[in-house]
């Protein structure tokens, strides 16, 4: 189910999410440069990849030996690779699936806090994101990269924001492709289910195995941490609007009309 546009008016222009997208452009083209971005075509390229995803991405075992003070490992340098792997990418469909939704649900998170407090609100799910990541897998030795975890606590900041709201989604369906408009609660907390659902699929395969073989793949528990995250943080963080009755109005009471009404 893909979200291609949502009904939620704003009243700032969201030059933040559009910074924050753009970095994450360029770390991309970074990565690339470096010969990490793209699919590795031979041993050697693979081996340069992975090099450079141990070296910026989050490795949960890394943190164990940092704290038991093994040597060439910094309890500095392991909490640097979390804020690094929050705007890496394993690949050009994982940039473009992730900016997508963060160019969707972003913007009006932003004119939820305001240009200065939302940047810190996206870092931090990406953090407790990660954590969650880390606290989940302590002894993986697979780096984690991708800003998942932080485009996770804007859509479950969004999920209570805006529960008003609606998205229009694309869904293919049993081979036939279906456009249509449902309430935005209904499609993330669809989004968050499927999530928990891969999470304990993966878990009962891998308990089914009987082995502690490690693979790679999505970072369920980083997901799930950071929609919740987003969740509690959209509560606690005062915001700059109040929506009611159908407009907004500031922490003075004034009326805020929206810049746009259509446009994502």
């Amino acid at each position: 189910m893909l979200p291609l546009r949502d009904d939620q008016p704003r009243t700032l222009i969201p030059y933040v999410n559009w910074i924050i997208i753009a970095i994450n452009i360029a770390a991309y083209v970074f990565e690339v440069h470096s010969g990490a971005g793209l699919p590795p075509k031979s041993m050697d390229e693979y081996q340069a990849q992975m090099a450079f995803f141990n070296h910026y991405g989050v490795v949960p075992h890394n943190f164990q030996l940092a704290f038991n003070g093994a040597p060439g490992y910094s309890i500095a340098a392991a909490f640097g690779t979390i804020l690094s792997s929050i705007f890496l990418h394993g690949g050009p469909l994982h940039l473009i699936g992730n900016m997508w939704f963060l160019w969707i649900f972003g913007n009006k998170i932003e004119d939820h806090f305001g240009h200065v407090v939302y940047p810190f609100f996206y870092l931090l799910c990406g953090v407790v994101a990660s954590m969650t990541h880390i606290y989940a897998n302590p002894d993986s030795t697979l780096p984690a990269i991708g800003a998942s975890g932080a485009i996770a606590g804007v859509m479950g900041g969004y999920l209570l924001r805006y529960t008003h709201a609606k998205v229009q989604v694309f869904w293919w369906f049993f081979y036939r492709p279906y456009v249509f408009w449902m309430p935005a609660v209904a499609m993330l907390a669809y989004w968050f289910a499927l999530q928990l659902i891969s999470q304990v699929w993966s878990q009962w395969l891998s308990l089914s195995a009987g082995t502690a073989h490690q693979s790679g793949g999505v970072a369920y528990w980083a997901h799930l941490g950071g929609f919740l995250s987003g969740m509690i943080w959209i509560k606690l963080i005062p915001g700059r609007t109040k929506y009611a009755h159908g407009g907004w109005i500031d922490k003075t009471g004034k009326e805020l009309l929206p810049k746009d009404s259509t446009k994502v």
